[in-house]
């Protein structure tokens, strides 16, 4: 699952990240995926998520560093899957530097990964959590390299499979995506992932809604995988409880087989 839980703004009113929180969990529950990559999740959020969601543990730092700002945190079932491996970097020309941006970012943005051994089966995958810019062009397109080159990195290492979830700020014909899912090189790269909507019969619809629900217009939050998965099954759950959105975005599923 990728799900962007809309940070904590008191201007929301009824909207607001305290009358959510029991809504957010709610929903992920309903999903019981063994991962779950939030964007937006100050520490805060997701200290408050981290009770109402038993048998989860979750990784990340802030944008800026330690606890500071958004997270792209990666909840993942403790009891299934063995935390092997993790880290971030952030999307700049100096992935390694902290709260580091490039290309005219609004924000530091980062990528959040970790290497995970399943319990059941002893299989080893990779996982990759990440939110890019809002504000400028060339900053999503270049973080979407950056992303790429640190997966293909991994890839080369560990040659294991790979899913990356996040929230790219791009709909389906932009650059980034057309990029990540190896529609086109960019700056003499290209990529062999593969995008999970295609598992998805009929129009995707829109994944951020601000708080008005509805189906019309174009995604933005995305899961990719390597091609030694097979994607099953994708879905947008467009649930609402109690007549609220538990965020502005849907949560976006899948279901893979490796």
């Amino acid at each position: 699952m990728t799900f962007n839980l809309r940070y904590n703004e008191p201007k929301d009113g009824a909207n607001a990240w305290p009358n959510r929180v029991e809504h957010a969990a709610l929903v992920i529950r309903e999903q019981n995926p063994l991962i779950v990559g939030t964007q937006e999740g100050y520490y805060d959020m997701l200290t408050d998520l981290e009770p109402k969601l038993p048998g989860y543990a979750w990784i990340g730092q802030g944008r800026f560093g330690g606890r500071d700002n958004e997270h792209c945190a990666i909840f993942y079932k403790e009891a299934e899957l063995e935390l092997l491996e993790q880290g971030q970097f952030w999307l700049s020309e100096t992935p390694d530097e902290i709260a580091s941006k490039s290309w005219g970012s609004m924000f530091p943005r980062v990528c959040t990964w970790a290497r995970f051994r399943h319990v059941g089966t002893g299989k080893q995958l990779m996982a990759y959590n990440t939110h890019l810019d809002h504000y400028s062009h060339d900053a999503r397109c270049r973080g979407a390299k950056v992303i790429w080159d640190v997966i293909r990195s991994h890839k080369f290492e560990h040659s294991l499979p790979i899913a990356l979830l996040g929230d790219f700020n791009s709909a389906p014909d932009d650059v980034p995506i057309r990029f990540l899912r190896g529609d086109m090189e960019y700056e003499g790269r290209s990529t062999w992932l593969k995008d999970a909507f295609t598992a998805l019969s009929g129009p995707i619809g829109l994944t951020a809604h601000s708080f008005k629900g509805g189906t019309e217009g174009e995604p933005i939050d995305y899961i990719f995988v390597s091609p030694d998965i097979e994607v099953l099954e994708t879905m947008v759950v467009r649930r609402s409880v109690d007549g609220a959105f538990p965020s502005d975005h849907y949560p976006v599923v899948s279901r893979l087989q490796l």
